[in-house]
């Protein structure tokens, strides 16, 4: 059949199939048609011509469909093999990459990825030949759907490269950012700026690792994501999707997909409320009315996490019974001699007491279990299946610490699941849907972390206080971080938030959801979104939110398969054969079967509910109504728009004094004024030419009002022309043994761009300055 008009009747056709188009768009209002069956032999195919201005018809003619389902056979057949090759090259490509980032592997690693894409496109594109009407295997039927969604395959190749270059470099930024105490000192997010926000609990300390991550990551990669937006919706659109978060929510299978969420954070909120409240209340009791508000909402970099996303790190701040044995066991682990294999064996312990599989030799021979100190890699923890059947690796700059033997376990779970259905098609080597995935390693993390796994390893003394508190920091609190972080992807991708619009509203979700304010002044400069990995990644998120509810479903399940009785939260499912052989059964059937009937195997009912979590914290939950009930404390955040009273200003001009004694005394200035006195804030900084970078960790309060501006290494001024004059007296004081010190920060002023006001500044430091030195000679008689 001819694939192009004829140049003589060209013409005619463009312009009836422009009227057929027109009408179409109009009544539909989509770009662009997937191609279609209705259930013919003969089908039409709507071939379009894409332009920069719009996307129009070219012809409109009859395609032929293939009805014979053993031809279909040959053909994924045919596709199954070639793909095991051609992913299996692409993922070595992409492995070497990430654990060893240079420019020669991230070049191999896109060329391999394209090599990809165009086998996904022709394969794709022969698979909608086929019209699966009357065919009688349903996973033929499943596995041709499938192939029919090109992903970003379907792309020209130019966005093509552009999209895959777009996210090799999102990637990497994210990766190799650090932060800069000084010229010397600079910090990776593993395991540097993570220590910090686990261990400190300094307001100060906190508040540098947090915006210094920030400033390197995020904001690095703003302009980058929202070109990768335009062509996340490109493809998503030419596959016949709304926008690229209907393509993501479609993996789902499920047209009320949204509203089932929306059903399932409402009937958790009231818990997380209380989590909330009680919490909140603790971090008054340690930084105070200045840093917390009883009826705001918190501070992010407070709760012992760069993303605030688990809360398990501040358990020290909010132990309900502090005198009782604590649940962390990581002190357990270093005093025993742990180290990362050691934990990844007791993970496969785990798995094994259940009757599942041990890893492969391969695994313990070429996974990363460790950060290696020679070269820059991706730390975020994740598992890899090389589709070859005998090959799967764990990537992962494993700490000795109780949050990373969950890790382990939750990974493992990963390749647990690759195990289990390596002899499925390669189109079904997959989760039942993307929660599935995450979930089945959570499931046993679930029963490692009871008070009886631990004891029985050598860990914990026989003790649950403080127990439930400890998983609810993780596991509830994490709930509306992994709700709202695709909620701000969808509305990105749909036009609802625009790209002069990104932090903002990602801001609004952080509040709307889980009470949390940023601690200093954020703007469209920033791109706070991307300081998390998942979204430079471009890895969907909602698949944590729907794996934390239904994990617990899977627990229950399997504590009576495996004869549990008592508490929910008691059952610990080590060395059940039966609760193994339940969970097994699932995993083999992969991506095979629509999730419901994967759900209903396991659980015996098809739809995700959050019943089994509420029973496993019911105790919790009765502690924590009574607790917030006795303090009198409001649940939520009434006075949404307080922020700490430590602020950033970058757009007013301060003048700050600092007047302190060579002797080490003093102070009777900053007193006159309502400064606080902080010796540790004076610093000898070099005299540069206009426009030399400084950094001022300096902090004041001035007159009762705290007043703060913070400069980390990755958010350096160019100082103006008065700021070089106040750092010059500064820097001559200092040198000449003066008696006071002065630094005026003089932002967005200089000589030339307003005269008067830099003018003003000079006088004020002039006179500042003979006031401090009336008052030194004063204190000297």
């Amino acid at each position: 059949m001819k694939r192009f008009c004829d140049s003589h009747h060209c013409t005619k056709v463009i312009l009836m199939n422009f009227v057929i188009y027109l009408f179409i768009y109009l009544c539909f209002r989509v770009s662009v048609l997937p191609p279609t069956h209705v259930g013919t032999k003969v089908h039409f195919k709507l071939i379009l011509l894409n332009t920069k201005l719009t996307t129009l018809p070219c012809f409109l003619l009859p395609v032929d469909k293939i009805t014979d389902e053993t031809q279909a056979k040959q053909f994924l057949a045919e596709y199954n093999s070639t793909a095991e090759t051609v992913w299996n090259a692409y993922t070595e490509a992409s492995w070497a990459y990430n654990t060893n980032i240079n420019e020669q592997n991230k070049q191999i690693m896109l060329e391999k990825n394209l090599e990809m894409a165009n086998h996904t496109k022709t394969y794709g594109l022969e698979s909608r030949k086929y019209d699966t009407t009357d065919f009688q295997d349903p996973s033929v039927k499943r596995i041709l759907k499938k192939l029919s969604d090109l992903e970003r395959a379907v792309l020209p190749d130019a966005e093509l490269k552009e999209y895959n270059n777009l996210l090799a470099s999102m990637e990497t930024t994210y990766s190799v950012a650090k932060v800069c105490r000084d010229e010397n000192t600079c910090l990776p997010l593993d395991p540097d700026l993570n220590k910090i926000m686990a261990e400190s609990r300094d307001y100060d300390e906190l508040l540098f690792a947090w915006q210094g991550w920030r400033n390197a990551s995020g904001r690095e990669l703003r302009q980058s994501y929202e070109r990768y937006v335009e062509l996340a919706n490109l493809a998503a659109r030419s596959n016949g999707h709304i926008d690229n978060g209907a393509f993501w929510r479609s993996l789902y299978e499920t047209p009320t997909f949204e509203k089932d969420l929306e059903a399932l954070w409402k009937n958790l909120e009231p818990l997380y409320l209380n989590l909330h409240t009680y919490v909140r209340r603790a971090l008054f009791k340690k930084y105070g009315a200045k840093r917390i508000n009883l009826k705001g909402p918190i501070p992010a970099h407070l709760l012992g996490n760069m993303w605030s996303q688990t809360w398990s790190s501040i358990m020290d701040l909010v132990m309900p019974y502090p005198d009782a044995t604590q649940i962390d066991v990581t002190q357990a682990m270093i005093a025993n001699g742990w180290n990362a294999r050691r934990m990844f064996n007791e993970s496969e312990r785990f798995f094994t007491s259940l009757g599942l599989m041990a890893m492969p030799d391969e695994f313990w021979q070429k996974s990363m279990l460790e950060k290696p100190t020679d070269r820059e890699v991706v730390c975020h923890a994740s598992a890899w299946d090389f589709y070859n059947r005998k090959d799967f690796r764990i990537k992962q700059c494993t700490v000795v610490n109780m949050d990373d033997l969950i890790t382990v376990h939750h990974e493992m779970g990963h390749v647990q699941y690759f195990l289990q259905y390596k002899e499925q098609p390669i189109s079904f080597r997959d989760g039942a849907n993307p929660g599935f995935h995450e979930a089945i390693g959570d499931v046993l993390a679930l029963s490692v972390s009871t008070p009886k796994h631990l004891h029985s390893i050598g860990l914990l003394d026989k003790s649950t206080i403080n127990f439930l508190m400890s998983i609810a920091l993780d596991k509830i609190a994490f709930l509306p971080f992994g709700y709202l972080m695709d909620q701000w992807r969808w509305k990105v991708f749909d036009g609802r938030i625009p790209s002069s619009e990104y932090n903002k509203e990602w801001w609004n979700l952080r509040l709307k959801y889980q009470g949390l304010c940023p601690p200093v002044t954020r703007t469209e400069e920033d791109f706070d979104p991307g300081a998390k990995f998942h979204i430079p990644a471009n890895v969907p998120y909602i698949r944590y939110f729907v794996s934390f509810v239904i994990q617990f479903q899977f627990h229950k399940a399997l504590c009576e398969a495996a004869g549990h009785t008592g508490p929910l939260h008691n059952c610990d499912i080590y060395e059940s054969k039966k609760a193994g052989k339940l969970l097994g059964d699932v995993m083999k059937l992969g991506y095979s079967k629509p999730w419901p009937e994967a759900m209903a195997m396991i659980t015996g009912q098809p739809e995700m509910s959050v019943q089994p979590l509420m029973e496993y914290f019911q105790p919790l939950i009765t502690w924590l109504e009574q607790e917030n009930k006795n303090n009198g404390d409001i649940l939520g955040w009434p006075e949404y728009s307080w922020m700490p009273s430590t602020t950033e200003s970058d757009f007013l001009t301060l003048a700050f004094l600092y007047c302190r004694y060579c002797s080490g005394g003093g102070g009777q200035l900053s007193r006159l004024f309502g400064l606080e006195y902080r010796p540790s804030c004076s610093y000898s900084w070099p005299v540069g030419p206009p426009g030399t970078r400084y950094r001022s960790p300096a902090r004041y309060h001035l007159l009762g009002l705290q007043i703060q501006k913070i400069q980390t290494p990755t958010e350096q001024i160019h100082l103006s022309s008065g700021a070089q004059i106040a750092v010059f007296i500064q820097h001559f004081g200092y040198r000449f043994k003066c008696p006071c010190v002065f630094f005026f920060p003089f932002f967005l002023t200089t000589k030339e761009n307003n005269p008067p006001l830099f003018e003003c500044h000079v006088y004020l430091l002039i006179i500042f300055g003979q006031i401090c030195l009336t008052m030194q000679m004063k204190a000297d008689l």
